[in-house]
């Protein structure tokens, strides 16, 4: 006797897979076992790009030593828009799907996001000085940058502006949408306009303008630097999970102690 087959499966809706993979649960067990390996790689290669780049590594023969700023400034700003990048993102899952993590992600992201762009600005006007004679020049590049260090202060003050959360969540994620808008001009503002910044001297077409003994160090320091980036991103998620499952677990205790309270007061009357 031949058994009948079995009917495929019906596909999962891209709304409902994102949110079977959002679970909070699921979430705070997958991160509890790659938080220490993250924590771990992150300090370990940041490390070592550290050493690589401000002890081994060559100085610039027109800047000298001033060069090494370079390895904490480039990533920073490399992280500032990758993760406005991934802010956009998470709006993105949070308006259309409403993506259960999304908001709370988002949350989270922008104040340390708001820390790499104030980095990334502060090492900018260390640079700045020797080479430029300034600190602070209001070049199309520097501007924009710090036009993106406000879009990401405007969106950790918004989310957390509204007494529901969720109304703040939905205006934070149309902010940070049209701030969108803003990246393409940091990256091409040296392109489209006569600046004091220099070009792309990594990527872009052809040759980097780095040499590698340059170039190796820093690519690390980025790695390194990233790492941490998600860690410390991850690990303030975490937290706000906790955090809301235990204001849900007080309330529901609090509900059902209110609601005793309720069914003594009948019985008695």
């Amino acid at each position: 006797m031949t058994a009948s087959p079995q009917a495929p499966a019906a596909p999962i809706a891209p709304g409902r897979s994102l949110h079977r993979f959002a679970n909070p649960g699921r979430f705070l067990r997958a991160t509890d076992r790659v938080m220490p390996w993250l924590w771990a790689a992150a300090l370990l290669v940041l490390g070592i790009g550290l050493a690589w780049a401000l002890l081994f590594s060559p100085p610039d023969w027109q800047q000298g030593e001033t060069v090494r700023i370079m390895y904490v400034h480039v990533p920073m700003a490399w992280l500032a828009m990758g993760g406005y990048a991934g802010l956009a993102i998470a709006s993105v899952l949070s308006l259309v799907w409403r993506h259960p993590l999304a908001d709370l992600a988002a949350r989270e992201l922008s104040p340390v996001g708001a820390a790499i762009t104030a980095l990334c600005l502060a090492t900018g006007s260390l640079w700045g000085k020797p080479m430029w004679g300034t600190w602070w020049v209001w070049d199309a590049r520097l501007t924009s940058v710090l036009v993106l260090f406000f879009l990401w202060l405007g969106h950790a003050a918004l989310v957390r502006a509204f007494e529901e959360p969720e109304r703040g969540a939905r205006a934070g994620a149309i902010l940070a949408l049209i701030g969108v808008v803003n990246l393409p001009i940091i990256k091409f503002s040296v392109d489209w306009w006569n600046t004091l910044h220099q070009p792309a001297s990594v990527a872009r077409l052809g040759s980097p303008g780095l040499h590698v003994d340059m170039l190796y160090p820093l690519l690390t320091c980025a790695s390194g630097f990233a790492l941490l980036f998600a860690a410390l991103v991850l690990a303030r998620v975490r937290s706000a999970v906790m955090e809301r499952r235990i204001r849900g677990l007080e309330l529901a205790s609090a509900r059902r102690h209110e609601q005793g309270r309720f069914s003594e007061g009948a019985i008695t009357s």
